[in-house]
């Protein structure tokens, strides 16, 4: 079993945060919702330990490859509400690495995954972190560009079978409005992403 490597460990934005605790980066998280370099951090440093977990539960890699990512989401969901500092009672103190591992069973034990065959996921495609933060993104973009943007890009449909589904829902739509649908979709997604999370996987410059 390879555990898969992240090119964005070796980035200066993320190598920067390397010295900072596991506290420290949780804190950091929570208190600046406008930056991902805090939890790209915290999923550089955990990650082979959770793909390790889950790649032991699964039945094909590609199912592994999903599971990892879906429950990085549900860690990126659940860590605003983490603190570390309040054990229940008669427990040891809560250390980041044990939540992550009782995250992951939870994850392992609760997510029904799709045939290996409905998985559009490739983790060597899109890193989890960013997966988590284009999401987000998504959610924030009009309902008629999220669409357009995800039947172009999870099922690869044209701008003519996606004008040709919105017509038959009652959207009457050109393919040439697709198209510039797409592209209003694509700018307004990367413009939603944080700043530092352009930096790191889509190459801007920092300002």
């Amino acid at each position: 079993m390879q555990i898969p490597h992240f090119p964005e460990a070796n980035h200066p934005l993320v190598k920067s945060l390397f010295h900072q605790s596991d506290q420290e980066l949780v804190i950091l998280f929570q208190r600046s919702p406008d930056s991902g370099k805090y939890f790209t951090a915290i999923f550089c440093r955990y990650s082979p330990i959770v793909y390790t977990l889950i790649r032991h539960s699964a039945r094909s890699p590609v199912q592994a490859d999903y599971l990892f990512a879906l429950t990085w989401r549900h860690i990126y969901y659940e860590l605003g509400g983490l603190d570390l500092n309040s054990p229940t009672p008669n427990q040891e103190p809560l250390t980041l690495q044990n939540w992550l591992i009782n995250i992951t069973a939870y994850c392992i034990n609760e997510i029904e995954l799709p045939p290996t065959e409905a998985i559009h996921y490739s983790l060597k495609a899109t890193s989890p972190a960013l997966w988590c933060y284009v999401e987000q993104a998504l959610d924030q973009l009009p309902p008629v560009l999220r669409f357009v943007v995800l039947m172009a890009q999870t099922f690869r449909w044209s701008e003519t079978r996606i004008a040709a589904y919105l017509q038959a829902e009652g959207e009457n739509f050109t393919p040439n409005e697709v198209a510039n649908f797409l592209q209003e979709g694509y700018r307004m997604l990367e413009d939603k992403l944080p700043g530092d999370i352009r930096v790191i996987y889509l190459g801007e410059d920092a300002a």
